[in-house]
């Protein structure tokens, strides 16, 4: 699966007739699982119904843009956005540092550390699609990793 990007689809597909959530998070170290509960918690008791079975890649997938953003961003906020539909669920992770770009910290002995970087592959592996996108018109002033999850699923 390879990501779709800002220029050839700039905001994440949004499922028709669908419910919408919104949490804004402050960055610290528990961004991740709040959010991860956050949006188990949605598909589990959504009207929508049916998408209970992505809990799992969804918390995954979550955990790590969230990550992402707590780690590589100097962002007070972390907003996350999800909607949900009968057949996916999409979720977009936004946050105020829109140059920050994801690096790997070097350990005591001037490595890189083994886990680093294989965020977004995952989620690459897992969703049916993701992307990023550039929000703020004129000017940006935000950007915004995105996922899609369906029932049918994009895995292995």
């Amino acid at each position: 699966m390879t990501p779709v990007h800002a220029t050839a689809h700039p905001s994440p597909p949004g499922p028709p007739g669908g419910e919408i959530y919104r949490l804004a998070l402050p960055n610290t170290s528990g961004a991740a699982k709040v959010s991860r509960d956050f949006l188990a918690s949605l598909l589990a008791v959504s009207r929508c119904g049916g998408l209970a079975g992505l809990v799992d890649d969804a918390r995954l997938c979550v955990t790590e843009v969230v990550a992402n953003a707590h780690r590589h961003t100097a962002t007070a906020l972390i907003q996350v956005h999800v909607a949900v539909g009968d057949e996916q669920v999409t979720v977009s992770v936004a946050d105020d540092d829109h140059w920050a770009l994801p690096r790997c910290p070097e350990q005591r002995d001037g490595s890189r550390e083994p886990e680093c970087g294989r965020g977004l592959l995952l989620v690459e592996r897992v969703a049916d699609a993701w992307g990023t996108r550039v929000l703020g018109g004129g000017v940006p002033y935000r950007k915004a990793v995105w996922f899609t999850l369906g029932r049918g699923g994009a895995g292995p």
